[in-house]
């Protein structure tokens, strides 16, 4: 199988080559505000001496990587400045949860940087639709999963041949570098050829372009592309099962233990579920999913 890559999108290391913003903490502000009010605050007990969460406490600020152009997830409003979404808003109510107010930097990273930000200790966390892997479980430490997707296949609309993954055999195909797409495209297609780009903003001018037949992401990315944009279409439903992590530097298991005992109760209290309804939900039809049971695959 032949593979192209194109144009990496980011160096790897250091901020210089990754923008940021801060998200100001002002309580009803925004739709974040109001729904992160009575989101829980760890007692005094759990932020331990010398741990991560102390750092992140004296600093008054979490940094996460993430995205700052991920329509329902995390996407700079160019109004108001402030990041909103699904994974925006899990930041600040685990930013909340350490610092008492829901103040967070975004740095904005691609697929093939998270590793190196979570190594060298650029962010402290990555909440990026971030698929746990055992072979990225190797290189850094997972809480959760907090959502579940899976894999679609988006094309412009009115292309036509193309119902299922292996539709795509013999052909040009669009995916994010060093994400599960490639694998599972390598799988069912074996003959596809693979093009990818380190941005979603990048993979969707490029289908736009033609200069793939179809464009293989997560459900949630797409769903929100297609809601934005008219002219590209779903095609399939989802062909996989893709749980996602929270990014955290590897060996830390106390920030692991303390992050996923931040995400149960912040299920247990149904903020999870408010959070999917103020994001997600606004575009997906019906209650919210049950969130996927802690620790429940390989690698988390």
């Amino acid at each position: 199988m032949k593979r192209m890559v194109a144009a990496l999108a980011v160096a790897v290391l250091g901020l210089t080559a990754c923008g940021e913003t801060s998200s100001p903490a002002v309580p009803g502000a925004s739709k974040s505000g109001d729904l992160l009010a009575d989101a829980p605050v760890a007692a005094a007990a759990d932020i331990l001496p010398g741990s991560t969460m102390e750092k992140i406490k004296q600093r008054g600020e979490l940094i996460v990587g993430g995205s700052l152009d991920a329509p329902l997830l995390s996407q700079q409003n160019p109004t108001t400045g402030e990041v909103e979404g699904f994974d925006a808003d899990m930041g600040k109510a685990l930013a909340k949860y350490i610092i008492g107010e829901p103040k967070v930097k975004i740095v904005n990273s691609a697929s093939e940087t998270r590793e190196a930000l979570l190594a060298n200790g650029t962010v402290d966390v990555v909440f990026q639709t971030y698929t746990i892997t055992p072979e990225r479980a190797e290189q850094v430490a997972f809480a959760g999963p907090y959502y579940t997707s899976g894999l679609t296949i988006a094309v412009k609309k009115g292309t036509t041949g193309i119902t299922k993954p292996e539709d795509l055999d013999g052909k040009k195909v669009l995916a994010g570098a060093n994400t599960p797409a490639i694998p599972a495209i390598e799988k069912l297609a074996p003959k596809a050829e693979i093009i990818t780009f380190g941005t979603d903003p990048e993979l969707m001018q490029a289908l736009k372009q033609d200069r793939g037949v179809a464009y293989v992401q997560d459900e949630t990315l797409l769903i929100a592309n297609a809601q934005k944009d008219p002219s590209i279409e779903i095609v399939t439903k989802p062909f996989t099962s893709d749980p996602y992590g929270i990014g955290l530097k590897h060996g830390d298991e106390q920030f692991k233990t303390f992050v996923n005992a931040w995400l149960k109760k912040t299920q247990d209290a149904g903020l999870w579920q408010q959070i999917w309804k103020n994001s997600i939900g606004t575009v997906v039809t019906g209650d919210a999913p049950a969130p996927p049971q802690i620790g429940s695959v390989p690698g988390s």
